[in-house]
């Protein structure tokens, strides 16, 4: 097997695992809005909770697929036609990137809090225990 082959099925794999991880987050996040909703009985903060964790999958898979597709440019077909589509397609999913996260936050990237939309979304489906009284 050559390097080429290699780097092809890393990118292959890079490729599987977007998808998978769009596929588990997606079931995740409709896990996280259904408790939620039940909980609070109002659909507004299901809908909210969905939004933020889903956004924060669209987030991981998009850098998880510009690796593969920086695997697939530079080491599979290094040719100046694939650099320039790679960049033109890193810029695209850059910008979509960037304002996902304005649009779960609320603010740009570099003014908001630590936690973002996936953590929020678990610490208000999975409450604080209430120390029992006594």
């Amino acid at each position: 097997m050559t390097f080429t082959e290699v780097m092809s099925w890393a990118a292959r794999g890079f490729d599987g695992l977007g998808v998978v991880v769009l596929l588990v987050g997606l079931v995740w996040s409709l896990v996280l809005a259904a408790r939620i909703w039940r909980r609070s009985g109002e659909g507004r903060q299901g809908y909210h909770a969905l939004r933020e964790s889903f956004g924060g999958v669209l987030l991981l898979a998009v850098e998880i697929l510009v690796a593969a597709d920086l695997i697939r440019t530079v080491a599979v077909a290094p040719t100046l036609e694939n650099v320039a589509g790679l960049g033109l397609v890193v810029v695209i999913r850059t910008l979509l990137s960037f304002s996902l996260q304005i649009e779960m936050e609320g603010v740009v990237p570099w003014r908001r809090g630590l936690t973002g939309g996936l953590g929020r979304a678990t610490a208000r489906a999975n409450p604080p225990l209430e120390p029992p009284p006594g």
